[in-house]
């Protein structure tokens, strides 16, 4: 079983995919982590989005490569990877279909009130789903990128109000 979890920034996605590993015994895949461990030491004072869209693209080819390994071993797989986008989460529900791999979307519905004050309380604390700090900015940016799922994506899925 694939997991896809599914919220803007600061709706959980992290705790909510650690916890779900307890439930599932599945692996779960941070976006958040691999770009910290991989990718931020080398980030340039130019480099935007499109730098790290880049490098987000080669994680998920490897990723969807474990994927395939766990499936074959019948663990689930935990992708806490954004998905703010449609076009992204379809890239992996085609992915799953294309396999034959049942697929589960998660989507983490809170209001920007309360993901703003968890963002607050994680910069300070930097606690277990702290990777890097989310300013304002990019917390504000974020209100505008991210796409809700669909009525067709969430159908067999699961929401978290």
């Amino acid at each position: 079983m694939i997991h896809l979890i599914v919220g803007n920034t600061g709706a959980g996605k992290t705790t909510y995919a650690i916890e779900l590993k307890k439930n599932t015994k599945g692996i779960v895949f941070s976006i958040d982590k691999w770009n910290k461990t991989l990718f931020l030491p080398d980030r340039g004072e130019d480099d935007g989005l499109e730098w790290f869209l880049e490098r987000i693209e080669r994680s998920e080819c490897l990723i969807m490569d474990l994927i395939n390994q766990l499936e074959s071993s019948g663990v689930d797989s935990i992708l806490d990877l954004g998905f703010s986008k449609h076009e992204h989460r379809a890239k992996f529900i085609n992915f799953a279909s294309s396999k034959g791999y049942d697929l589960r979307l998660h989507f983490l519905d809170i209001p920007k009130e309360k993901r703003w004050e968890r963002i607050v309380k994680r910069n300070n604390e930097k606690g277990i789903s702290f990777e890097f700090e989310v300013t304002e900015s990019d917390f504000d940016f974020m209100e505008t990128w991210f796409e809700k799922p669909t009525h067709e994506e969430i159908e067999n899925g699961v929401i978290i109000k």
